[in-house]
């Protein structure tokens, strides 16, 4: 029962995600359809690994297949745009002022732009996790 809440929870808020890109015109009349065990994952930095779904991270809006290898830290940083978040295996951990949320499998968390954070990936598991943004991929260490 918990597993098929967590699942349908995960469903949902890909769908949202996915509604919130349709809106920024990303895929405009494209299906897209994307199977992270079938993605082209290429490393972005130690430990961080990244599968395009649309859009080019690099440039502006995007969504992505992100996997963290287990342990992975990325220490305190901000991003410039809004990340949102869909744990699909393992735990993203996240870290901020108010405390620390672990982002599991069908969980849900939305990163506002400027936003001092920590993130990471579970230190057995890692992290593999559905992302979109607004705008391109930044990480600015905090100062």
């Amino acid at each position: 029962m918990k597993r098929t809440l967590r699942m349908t929870g995960a469903a949902l808020a890909l769908i949202v995600a996915w509604g919130i890109g349709r809106m920024q015109g990303e895929s405009q009349g494209k299906l897209i359809f994307a199977a992270p065990d079938k993605a082209n994952f290429q490393e972005m930095r130690k430990g961080v690994s990244t599968a395009a779904i649309w859009g080019d991270n690099s440039k502006g809006a995007h969504a992505t297949f992100t996997k963290f290898a287990p342990g992975t830290d990325s220490g305190m940083h901000t991003h410039t745009n809004d990340v949102w978040i869909v744990g699909i295996k393992g735990a993203y951990l996240y870290k901020d002022e108010a405390g620390e949320k672990r982002v599991g499998p069908g969980d849900f968390l939305r990163v506002p732009g400027g936003h001092k954070h920590w993130s990471g990936g579970d230190a057995k598991e890692g992290a593999l996790f559905y992302e979109e943004s607004s705008g391109m991929f930044d990480l600015v260490p905090a100062k």
